[in-house]
């Protein structure tokens, strides 16, 4: 039977910490999973509790899987303290080794990131690739496999990774039937990129900002750099200088970030036709906007419409 060993660290999400014993738990068998410490003791979690766990580190030497849930970030830092690195270093060579949320910081201190490709929370981010230059982050997917190394995004990737893990093991017959026990969908379309906010820049008197304002209450008009240029009574080549300055990112770029963001926001609360939605924020065709859509997220208008409307349809569709 495949060992599966979950390192409960101080500060653990209680969430993302039961989330390898669902799924594996749910895989007719297949699967053993443990709960560990670095020291055998009971764990603080991050919510108003904690909790006793069954072993110590020496069940990392057991482990086939090694899963490591997110943790408190205070506690993120480039270094590993000195018991947890003891800890990692009684795993097995070849051992797997899974990361959810914030447990990529641990790997990624640990120097198992460096020259990979790795996610983590989009929200962490900048954090990230402050302390861990040398690893190659790919802030916009679920997950992200090499082999023996797999680090997932926040909370839901989670289950994601886990299903994965299920279905390279076992196959999608497998991995379907685990996903149907713990009522998720077996695979989600599209990255985390889907879920990122993105903030519009601050305005300033003298800048671009009251010309961004403009071109936001008009997303509908084919708007050009010259009609932004004019609205901000500068030549073209001083506004597209200075607005790169403000926004970090060239006109066009920025206008066709902002039709999808607004797109979004109608897919997630209207009905509107996907071709009058495009018409509303400024795409000439529905064609334009699916292309444009999923470039940025990965995933259609009727994909994303789907994810972000179920709840509201079930809300709606359950008796009284």
């Amino acid at each position: 039977m495949h060992r599966v060993v979950v390192l409960a660290l101080d500060g653990v999400y209680p969430f993302e910490l039961g989330i390898p014993n669902r799924v594996f738990g749910s895989a007719d068998g297949r699967y053993e999973v443990l709960t560990c410490s670095v020291d055998g003791e009971p764990v603080r979690t991050g919510s108003d509790f904690s909790i006793a766990v069954e072993h110590g580190p020496e069940a990392l030497a057991t482990a086939d899987t090694v899963v490591i849930p997110p943790f408190d970030l205070g506690l993120a830092a480039a270094d590993l303290p000195r018991p947890v690195a003891d800890a990692l270093a009684l795993i097995r060579p070849g051992t797997r080794i899974v990361s959810i949320c914030t447990g990529a910081f641990l790997l990624a201190a640990a120097g198992l990131l460096d020259g990979r490709t790795a996610t983590t929370h989009w929200s962490l981010v900048p954090l990230f690739r402050r302390l861990f230059p040398h690893v190659a982050l790919d802030p916009d997917v679920l997950f992200v496999d090499t082999g023996d190394v797999l680090t997932s995004a926040g909370a839901g990737s989670g289950v994601d990774v886990c299903l994965h893990i299920v279905r390279e093991d076992h196959g999608s017959a497998v991995a379907n039937q685990v996903a149907r026990l713990c009522v998720v969908p077996p695979w989600r379309d599209g990255g985390q990129a889907q879920y990122i906010e993105q903030p519009v820049p601050e305005t300033s008197e003298n800048g671009t900002g009251a010309t961004r304002h403009w071109a936001l209450e008009n997303l509908h008009l084919p708007l050009t750099l010259a009609d932004l240029a004019q609205h901000a009574r500068m030549s073209t080549r001083t506004f597209a200088r200075r607005f790169g300055e403000e926004v970090g990112m060239s006109p066009g770029r920025w206008l066709i970030q902002q039709r999808v963001a607004r797109a979004r926001q109608l897919l997630e609360s209207t009905d509107l036709p996907v071709d009058r939605i495009a018409g509303e924020v400024g795409f000439a065709t529905a064609t334009s906007l699916r292309q444009h859509l999923h470039a940025a997220i990965g995933v259609s208008p009727l994909a994303y419409r789907r994810t972000f409307q179920a709840a509201d349809r079930v809300l709606t569709r359950a008796p009284a």
